[in-house]
């Protein structure tokens, strides 16, 4: 089973950095328990053209950063979205990009979002994430780690 771990977010804005760097500490983790059936990628938002990179795989979890009230972090089901896109569109939802997939190569994966709460947005180079929201992030690895494990 192929499995892709896409976050997204900007580095530059504290903990809208969440998905990425929960991208990138899975990846090293994956490595050191030899998971090759485990792939990554990261953005800074999901594009249309995101339908491709998901088409290769059997489960996909996006990863974002949340500002939801929501507990430390939260994974919902993505189903597919027919919203119209637009052409001066600059981001599309991960329903959009199943969608897209779906249409475009007649097959949909498996698709979670994993939010990770966050608290601080300060455009500030190498500010870091919050220390609540590394935190979360933490239970996040561990959460999805542990999942992968089984």
């Amino acid at each position: 089973m192929k499995i892709l771990i896409y976050g997204y977010g900007n580095p530059s804005r504290q903990d809208d950095a969440l998905g990425v760097l929960f991208t990138d500490k899975m990846e090293v983790w994956a490595k050191e328990q030899k998971l090759s059936h485990l792939s990554f990628d990261t953005n800074y938002q999901l594009n249309i053209e995101d339908a491709d990179t998901i088409s290769a795989h059997d489960v996909v979890y996006f990863v974002d950063a949340s500002m939801e009230p929501i507990d430390d972090f939260s994974i919902t089901k993505v189903e597919s979205s027919n919203a119209q896109i637009e052409f001066t569109m600059h981001a599309i939802s991960a329903g959009v990009v199943l969608d897209l997939c779906n249409q475009i190569y007649g097959k949909a994966p498996e698709t979670y979002l994993i939010h990770i709460k966050g608290y601080e947005w300060d455009l500030e180079f190498d500010k870091g994430l919050s220390s609540k929201a590394e935190n979360n992030l933490q239970k996040a690895l561990a959460y999805l780690q542990e999942k992968l494990m089984t």
